[in-house]
């Protein structure tokens, strides 16, 4: 299970990155980690790694979006 720092440093970015980083960030990774796209034999595990991360901080940023008052 990670927590908030490891999967910022998992995805590349700052910790006080905005969430619009963090998708770009996961976006280019997954790309570039793809299994179907990358045949080494660790890309699959790093693509996983990199997708828990960036599903822990979309929840991380619901949560939080919904605990802003307006």
């Amino acid at each position: 299970m990670l927590n908030s720092s490891q999967a910022y440093k998992t995805l590349q970015v700052e910790g006080n990155a905005k969430f619009e980083e963090v998708k770009y960030a996961y976006r280019k990774l997954a790309l570039q980690y793809h299994p179907d796209k990358n045949r080494d034999s660790k890309s699959e595990k790093r693509f996983k790694t990199i997708t828990e991360a960036y599903h822990f901080l979309k929840n991380q940023n619901k949560h939080t979006a919904r605990q802003k008052p307006e």
